[in-house]
């Protein structure tokens, strides 16, 4: 199987601060911190705080493994000589993928008054979005990357040693 090596690739993550290591012991200072509180009211009498604690530590639990869930999401942008791949991931792990024509393809930032400019490469009629999950700076460097491999797609140096002196 021959495969050409890529001439761009970037691959975007959500930015997620919280390793699985992290996301256990977090669980496990909620929930202890919530035990601790829902003792102290229950033999204090007021027993109907231990049901509410219970409820409020389910829920947190189950909104930090969705928020861990979709970190899970990629997204690759890869330029070979065979064209411009655009895979996306979900959280779910089903993949998306779009190829455009490197010749046609032109990196769009569209800005947004008062917003994140959205990041498009834009071939002919097709106009794609990446990077939607990026800050500013992130997208800028990203659409800076982006043009700079495909001016050097479009404009190769050859290293011809007959015509070095």
């Amino acid at each position: 199987m021959n495969v050409e090596p890529a001439l761009f690739e970037a691959v975007i993550t959500p930015h997620r601060s919280l390793s699985p290591r992290g996301f256990k012991i977090l669980i496990g200072a909620i929930l202890l911190l919530s035990v601790g509180t829902s003792s102290v009211f229950w033999l204090l009498g007021a027993w109907p705080v231990a049901g509410f604690s219970g409820a409020e530590v389910t829920l947190a639990i189950v909104l930090l493994r969705r928020n861990a869930r979709f970190a899970r999401a990629r997204e690759l942008i890869e330029l070979r000589d065979g064209g411009m791949r655009i895979l996306r991931t979900d959280p779910n792990g089903r993949q998306q993928e779009r190829t455009l024509d490197p010749y046609w393809v032109r990196v769009v930032l569209r800005e947004r008054p008062g917003r994140v400019p959205k990041l498009l490469l834009t071939s002919r009629a097709a106009e794609e979005e990446v990077g939607a999950q990026l800050g500013e700076d992130e997208k800028r460097d990203l659409a800076a990357a982006i043009g700079a491999a495909m001016e050097r797609w479009r404009n190769p140096v050859f290293d011809n040693q007959q015509l070095r002196e």
